[in-house]
């Protein structure tokens, strides 16, 4: 692959869209078009929506709170972060963010290198037309993330259930 020498344009309300779960991804850069060296994404969380925990064996994630507040956990730390905030979690770390909030948050999501976009548009799903909301997570949906997630490098610790 070979970088865009013209640069990217992406304007607001532009680039492929997915819902992973409630949550919506937009896709503003994609490794086709960086040449696999970063991906972005705009993503808006629902109230209460986000990720459980995880882990990334390939790439970096970095975080900017656009709008709203977002809990963030890396490794054993919890976070708060509202609009302005920058989070970066290195590949390896355990990490996860929720909107424990009752609006929508909005956040800007930097993977280096590219590649987890791949796993989003797998799994996610796809916008087509009109943006309306997103719909909780099936089991279906669970089997789909966690059987795709290793071909990624992504480990998803499950929930720990009280025996």
């Amino acid at each position: 692959m070979t970088i865009n020498q013209n640069g990217l344009f992406v304007q607001s309300g532009q680039g492929d869209s997915y819902f992973f779960g409630q949550d919506l991804y937009t896709f503003k850069a994609i490794g086709e078009e960086t040449g696999n060296a970063y991906a972005l994404f705009e993503v808006i969380v629902a109230p209460q929506g986000g990720t459980p925990p995880h882990r990334h064996s390939h790439e970096h994630e970095s975080f900017f709170v656009q709008d709203g507040e977002i809990e963030f956990q890396l490794d054993d730390q919890t976070l708060t972060a509202t609009a302005g905030t920058f989070l970066y979690s290195p590949k390896g770390q355990l990490h996860r963010f929720t909107n424990t909030t009752q609006t929508s948050a909005k956040l800007l999501i930097w993977v280096t290198p590219a590649g987890f976009e791949k796993f989003i548009a797998e799994v996610g799903k796809a916008v087509n037309g009109q943006i309306t909301t997103g719909a909780a997570l099936t089991d279906e949906d669970l089997h789909n993330i966690l059987t795709a997630a290793p071909k990624y490098g992504i480990e998803i610790i499950p929930p720990q259930t009280d025996a």
